[in-house]
């Protein structure tokens, strides 16, 4: 699924809490209240205007609201009068929004939005099972004492079960991390080459905090500065140690806690703008150009759950007449190390690209060197909801210091055999 946005639409990088593993220094945030500090730093870039409308994500469900993106609006205290609607598509979720928000900005009284998404791994919120609620909400409509207790007794003991989330697909009843095992096996993608990817990733989100990188990117959130999961005391000895973590009786699992993105909390933003929307911000946000973007949905029954993006890019790529060295900046969302690599292999694969994607083209040789220059998400965190503004800012801020005309892609897999594209340009 594609559509070319409208020619005057921008991104222009917004601002994130910290990332940190699941039940550590962010942990007594719930999903609203760990969004609060990332919308109230964006709308006081605003100097007191606001934007036409929001969009804001989270893929854990909680039962005490069904428009987050409301509630944190509310909040927040920003104006009643904008309106604000939630979105979802799993790890795609604020990129998705993105895209949504690109599409109803039309250059007259819709300029400026403001999208985004958080996860609160923390505070996850537990419910009962589907028998124990029914029998709930039928002994609640007895009208009478004789029809309740009468009612106990259709009590049983196997109906009195909680319901917990788990990271896993509906359709399969498998995690993600079984998933990506099963197509790392698929593409021969071997365990040391996911340990010297994770390495890498490691280091380059040591590098780039220090450089000063996320200085801007990233707020304070109760007393924490920075990102808490990135290790610059790690190694390929260390990670070499790790036992794997989603196959641990064949002998030939590969994934592990190093090379996989962990649990983690977190909140993200982006500003979606017309030309009109970005003289609304301060003039020294990174911004660039929106160009165009693109959605895959495949038979995870038949390819890898997190294969998506290996479709979307060479469409994407095919329409614009663009090889892989035509792309400055790769921002690829680390789910594992494992996925990123067979995207890679997948994409070099000629045969696949031409019978399984169904694109007739030669890409060339992927540039392996342009990948997450500042890091991803196995380094960073992966805060499900929050990572698409996430990587979209981290892309918009390091496009923006290059040549006019240069250009990023920025991809990112998703649960339920999905993926999103976006091609972005320097102008």
């Amino acid at each position: 699924m594609s559509s070319a946005p409208h020619p005057d639409i921008w991104l222009a990088a917004g601002v994130r809490t910290p990332f940190a593993k699941v039940d550590g220094p962010l942990a007594k945030f719930d999903a609203i209240a760990l969004s609060l500090p990332v919308v109230r730093a964006m709308i006081e870039q605003l100097h007191g205007a606001t934007p036409d409308f929001a969009a804001w994500g989270a893929v854990v469900p909680n039962l005490t609201w069904s428009n987050i993106a409301r509630e944190v609006l509310m909040d927040a205290g920003v104006a009643p009068a904008v309106t604000a609607f939630s979105t979802i598509m799993a790890c795609s979720t604020s990129m998705i929004g993105v895209i949504e928000a690109a599409g109803m900005l039309n250059g007259v009284n819709r300029n400026l939005a403001l999208v985004g998404g958080v996860e609160s791994m923390s505070r996850v919120q537990l419910g009962l099972g589907q028998s124990l609620s029914d029998w709930i909400r039928q002994f609640q409509q007895a009208r009478s004492l004789g029809q309740k207790v009468s009612h106990l007794t259709d009590l049983r003991l196997g109906d009195v079960r909680l319901y917990i989330p788990a990271v896993t697909n509906r359709t399969t009843g498998k995690s993600m991390g079984e998933h990506t095992e099963i197509t790392a096996k698929q593409w021969h993608i071997p365990r040391e080459a996911q340990d010297r990817y994770a390495l890498e990733t490691h280091q380059r989100a040591i590098a780039a905090w220090e450089r000063g990188f996320f200085d801007d990117l990233v707020i304070a959130v109760d007393g924490l500065r920075r990102d808490t999961i990135p290790r610059s005391d790690t190694s390929l000895e260390k990670l070499a140690k790790l036992s794997p973590a989603f196959d641990r009786t064949s002998g030939q699992g590969s994934l592990t806690a190093g090379n996989s993105s962990p649990l983690t909390d977190g909140a993200a933003g982006v500003w979606v703008a017309t030309q009109a929307g970005l003289a609304q911000l301060p003039a020294d946000i990174a911004r660039v150009q929106l160009l165009d973007w693109e959605i895959a949905s495949i038979d995870f029954r038949v390819e890898g759950l997190l294969m998506a993006p290996a479709f979307a890019i060479p469409r994407l790529l095919a329409r614009h007449r663009l090889a892989y060295d035509d792309i400055d900046l790769w921002e690829i969302h680390e789910a594992f190390a494992a996925q990123v690599l067979f995207h890679v292999k997948a994409l070099e694969d000629e045969a696949f690209v031409r019978d399984k994607v169904g694109v007739d083209a030669a890409f060339g040789s992927f540039p392996r060197d342009r990948i997450n220059p500042n890091g991803g998400s196995v380094a960073l965190g992966h805060p499900f909801g929050a990572t698409g503004a996430r990587i979209l800012s981290q892309a918009v801020k390091e496009l923006a210091s290059r040549p006019r005309g240069a250009r990023a892609i920025v991809s990112i897999c998703a649960d339920g055999g999905q993926g999103s594209v976006v091609l972005l340009q320097t102008v």
